[in-house]
């Protein structure tokens, strides 16, 4: 068995019991306070910063994890009609936990007002282009 890099201070290294999806080397459960319903978190099981920390294992074991969590979640909630994948790499990036992780956040038809842009809503005033 492997033996994984961990920080005890980091509250995604000891992650709880709602694991929805697990391998090796990352494991994935539902946001706290999820944007959208089915709102999913993605990590490493060892505790790295972010996504360039990660080694290449890592990054392909999250990236098939990812895949098979889009068919999980259109099965479960069959009215989605779109996915965010976004992760925020250094503080000025918006990321508050230092554990890197990854959001899918499944997209329904009308569950905002305007979604153009997408991610480029980040910065509100670069959405619209």
């Amino acid at each position: 068995m492997l033996k994984y890099n961990k920080d005890e201070d980091c509250i995604f290294c000891a992650p709880s019991s709602y694991i929805v999806m697990s391998t090796e080397l990352s494991l994935s459960f539902r946001d706290q306070f999820p944007v959208t319903e089915g709102h999913t978190l993605l990590i490493p099981r060892s505790h790295r910063k972010d996504f360039f920390d990660l080694t290449r294992e890592e990054r392909d074991d999250i990236f098939d994890m990812l895949v098979s969590l889009k068919t999980q979640l259109k099965q479960e909630f069959p009215d989605t009609t779109g996915f965010n994948i976004g992760m925020n790499c250094g503080e000025s990036s918006g990321q508050t936990i230092f554990h890197c992780h990854i959001h899918l956040i499944p997209r329904r038809n009308g569950d905002c007002e305007d979604p153009r842009g997408g991610i480029r809503g980040v910065i509100a005033s670069k959405q619209s282009y």
